[in-house]
């Protein structure tokens, strides 16, 4: 009797709710056109600038929908949609039980009930879209099936699909698949191609997201790939159909709007907005949106932009531009210009070249200089700008980038010798900053980047000693948010286009949380800064009064120009603001050879002339702590070829000899560890030899060494009054790499009068030491002197009081 009882109890539970739910599913009704419409214009969404005063885009405002019907459409696009997004659409009565069940059980094995799995008919997406409803409650997808049912009742299936044809979201103001013909490809959706029809079935399902207008016309392409995929399994398209599909040209017709402003950045904020609300359709959101933008300075921006980029076209070849700016405090973008006009179909200028992948020259350069600083290297560290070759595949004699090899020239082709880091960077010279990258590590370079926002790169092998000259490829808003990491002494705050969503009720969905972290040190960012403003450093390259430059502000800047011209940067900041500008042409084709100080600084400058009038309250950058006295010569900018007993536990005493062959870093300074004790063998570093050979060449080109100073012994003159005897090394005696060879040297002087003044000692034809104390011995590792294995000469040539000399030569073996 109990079993009885708790079963009869539960039948009743079971009617009670079922009658219920019959009583509560009898009372939906599907609403009218007119209720519709009166219904998306009350829910429109609406982004405002940063005031939440100026109305950037109502997305309601151009909605424009042209009812057809059936017959009116081509069977492609029929085709095309029922493959996407209901291939059983003929068969169900409105729904898919299994369907359903399985997009339930992949939600919550996702840890969402209301995940992307929607499992939903088309049926049903008509009812969702006529109900308006976007919120994700157990009601509404009950609502859903119930109506779903219902229309399946009252409406055939054809009558269904054109239903759903004529109301589905196309992006933007579109709606209706006639309306979206005509607005994406200027014709009636009767004339569709396979092709256009594919492009127009993957949009509804993030209509958005996918936009031909937004930044997201890979995945559209992919996705249009699909629909045609999808075409083929179930037998709308063969083969050759399918193949002439995927490969036909599409295109798409200008984006107009005559109520949208600031374009790129609107559709920027939509991608985001698309991010945060996944597949509701934001158009229809009823959310009030204020963005992080300054109206007054994109209005600014957009002007200077176009003006300097049309002034650009005719002297340069460069048809367009953009500007980004990110104020340095709070990550917020300020301004997005995405190219020098919207609108202008002649450039593509619809799309926004701010957030493609470029090549940034030059402008990476401070992310390697600011990794050197984090192992203890300094602004000040000596390197030699000379030519040489990087590449340990190939000899370091050969001076070319080909195939394996990479020996990169600086943009004037010149070659300065000696410079500080500080100076190098100032002045954009490449070889110092291969030079620095190596010495601060590829990968650690390439993580730093990423901590400061960069996050486009792949694995730092695959672009090697490149990626310091601009290898990979970056966005400029990335960049742009990467040096107001710099401005922002170290402490990085990921860029934001958004403040604050509200919903129709007023109710608070969404407001901006700072979230940012320390990425470099305090002192690091500052001494990078610190380069990039100083105007004496940079002069040597650009003049006193470049358009870097501004003599009443503290602004620091960085241009870049790829190898090839195809892209031409400059990215600066005051202590508020980053401002990052690219020139070029988005067909990838080269420019005027000249150089970003030409091209797009001068646009850069007038931009941040408009913002100081605006915004007159700037502030000024902090100096770094003072440089450390007691370290090593070379790390406070002191060459090799300047005595000071620091440089090496070899250098002798001043008025005893003279040391005059000067080495590269490596000789004098750990690698790893520049300001611990100095390599034991240097030559063990893979770059020694490399970059000795580099200093060797530069001495000779600077004259320092002069053929006359080199005697064979066959050029001696027999009647010579110096005389000149090598006693060690022997004849091809054999050496290691790392092995001390000692020199012993005999020489006298028939004239009682005169005396030796000084020994010159040079290797295979090169001065490496000149003692005035002809019974010094000269000592050496083979190593040191980048000498590879094989047949070496040494020649000791002796200078007497008289202006007589003499010589003798002995080669020696270095062994494998």
């Amino acid at each position: 009797m109990v079993l009885f009882g708790i079963f009869a109890l539960g039948c009743t539970v079971v009617f009670m709710v079922g009658g219920v739910f019959l009583l509560w599913a009898s009372t939906l009704t599907l609403p009218t056109i007119d209720i519709i419409e009166a219904q998306r214009a009350a829910q429109s969404t609406k982004i405002y600038d940063r005031t939440g005063e100026v109305l950037l885009y109502d997305m309601h405002q151009d909605i424009r929908r042209t009812v057809v019907e059936l017959g009116e459409m081509s069977d492609s696009v029929k085709h095309a949609t029922i493959a996407i997004e209901d291939d059983g659409f003929y068969d169900h009565y409105g729904i898919e039980p299994f369907a359903i069940v399985r997009a339930i059980v992949r939600n919550l094995q996702d840890g969402d009930l209301f995940g992307g799995q929607g499992g939903s008919t088309l049926t049903q997406q008509v009812v969702k879209n006529l109900l308006l409803v976007s919120d994700k409650k157990i009601s509404r997808k009950l609502k859903e099936w119930v109506l779903a049912l219902k229309l399946e009742r009252v409406l055939t299936k054809d009558e269904i699909l054109a239903l759903y044809l004529n109301e589905a979201p196309y992006g933007g103001t579109k709606y209706g698949v006639e309306e979206a013909s005509q607005g994406f490809f200027g014709k009636s959706a009767k004339d569709l191609t396979v092709a256009e029809s594919a492009y127009l079935a993957a949009l509804p399902q993030a209509p958005t997201y996918y936009s031909p207008y937004g930044s997201n016309r890979d995945a559209l392409e992919a996705r249009k790939n699909t629909v045609l995929a999808k075409m083929h399994e179930q037998g709308y398209l063969g083969d050759e159909e399918l193949d002439a599909a995927r490969n036909e040209e599409v295109t798409f017709r200008p984006f107009t709007s005559a109520t949208i402003k600031a374009p790129h950045f609107v559709f920027y904020v939509l991608d985001q907005l698309q991010e945060m609300y996944k597949d509701i359709d934001i158009a229809q959101a009823n959310l009030r949106v204020t963005t992080t933008l300054d109206w007054e300075l994109q209005k600014e921006a957009e002007a200077i932009v176009y003006e300097k980029a049309m002034e650009n076209a005719e002297k340069f070849d460069a048809t367009n531009a953009s500007l980004m700016a990110i104020d340095t405090t709070t990550g917020g973008i300020l301004v997005m210009v995405g190219s020098r006009d919207y609108f202008d179909e002649e450039i593509d200028g619809n799309f926004n070249i701010g957030l493609a992948l470029r090549q940034p020259g030059s402008s990476f350069k401070p992310f390697a200089y600011a990794a050197a600083l984090e192992k203890g290297y300094t602004t000040e560290t000596m390197v030699y700008d000379v030519r040489t070759q990087f590449s340990t595949g190939c000899d370091k004699t050969e001076m070319s980038s080909d195939e394996n090899c990479y020996a990169p020239v600086n943009y004037d082709n010149e070659f300065r010798g000696p410079m500080t880091f500080r100076n190098a960077l100032a002045q954009s010279v490449n070889v110092p900053a291969v030079k620095a990258m190596y010495l601060a590590g590829m990968k650690e370079t390439y993580t730093l980047a990423q901590r400061m926002g960069i996050s486009t790169l792949d694995d730092y092998q695959r672009y090697g000693l490149t990626l310091v000259l601009g290898g990979g490829e970056v966005s400029l808003l990335e960049m742009t948010e990467a040096y107001a990491t710099f401005a922002n002494d170290g402490y990085r705050i990921p860029h934001t286009s958004i403040l604050e969503i509200r919903g129709g009720d007023g109710k608070t969905q969404y407001t901006y949380e700072e979230e940012g972290e320390e990425v470099l040190e305090v002192e690091i960012a500052r001494s990078i800064t610190n380069i990039l403003a100083d105007n004496n450093a940079r002069t040597p390259a650009f003049g006193s009064n470049s358009y870097l430059h501004f003599p009443e502000r503290d602004v620091a800047a960085k241009t870049g120009t790829t190898n090839d011209y195809r892209d031409a940067w400059i990215i600066g900041y005051t202590p508020e603001l980053a401002v990052g500008a690219w020139a070029g042409n988005n067909d990838n084709s080269e420019m005027d050879k000249k150089v970003a100080g030409f091209i797009i600084a001068p646009m850069w400058h007038a931009f941040l002339e408009k913002y100081f009038e605006l915004y007159p309250e700037s502030g000024t950058f902090e100096d770094p702590e003072p440089l450390d006295t007691t370290l090593h010569p070379m790390l406070r900018g002191v060459a090799p070829s300047v005595i000071d007993p620091g440089f090496a536990s070899s250098t002798p005493e001043i008025g005893d000899s003279l040391v005059l062959a000067p080495h590269s870093l490596l000789h004098y300074i750990n690698k790893d560890d520049p300001r611990g004790p100095a390599p034991q063998n240097p030559s063990l570093d893979a770059q020694y030899p490399y970059w000795e050979y580099g200093v060797l060449l530069w001495r000779m080109s600077q004259g320092t060494l002069t053929i006359d100073d080199i005697l064979n012994p066959e050029e001696v003159d027999e009647e010579s009054t110096v005389r000149v005897r090598i006693t060690e090394p022997d004849e091809n005696e054999k050496y290691d790499l790392d092995e001390v060879v000692e020199t012993r040297v005999r020489t006298s002087v028939d004239d009682e009068d005169a005396t030796i003044e000084r020994v010159l000692y040079y290797m295979d034809g090169v001065l490496t030491a000149t003692y005035t104390d002809p019974d010094r011995r000269y000592e050496f590792m083979p190593g040191e002197l980048a000498l590879e294995p094989g047949e070496h000469s040494l020649t000791v040539v002796a200078h007497s009081t008289d202006g007589a000399r003499g010589g003798a030569t002995v080669d020696f073996i270095v062994r494998d």
